[in-house]
């Protein structure tokens, strides 16, 4: 049987390495421990990001288009913090009755969004 132990990382497809590279670590401020690398990876606490020029290895690029949810402190502080970035958001923030989720893309068009669990969980591991 196949025991599959966790997600250690996500690709996210890219054209534009170095404006990738800025994205990711200047304007969201996400640490890397090898920004230099010919594929970076971004820490964001559980899964690193791991950005990938697909024409590198033969595939046509393609964004993402279903949302990397980043879990931050108050998702309406960080959108006005972004915002005045430069960063664009599509539409208002939206509030699910259990979340705050705030969507945008980066500079690749790949979707992401801002995102907060207000609600109790009776998982503590899922907050």
């Amino acid at each position: 049987m196949i025991v599959v132990e966790r997600t250690d990382f996500v690709s996210v497809p890219v054209q534009d390495m170095e404006r990738a590279r800025r994205f990711y670590g200047e304007t969201l401020g996400i640490h890397s421990p090898n920004p230099e690398a010919a594929w970076p990876e971004f820490e964001t606490g559980n899964v690193s990001l791991y950005l990938v020029d697909p024409t590198a290895i033969g595939a046509e690029f393609a964004p993402h288009t279903s949302h990397i949810a980043l879990r931050v402190a108050d998702v309406a502080a960080v959108r006005e913090e972004l915002e005045a970035a430069g960063v664009e958001f599509d539409g208002e923030i939206m509030d699910t009755g259990v979340c705050h989720m705030a969507f945008f893309k980066d500079p690749d068009g790949n979707a992401l969004m801002l995102h907060r669990r207000y609600a109790p969980t009776t998982n503590a591991s899922s907050s």
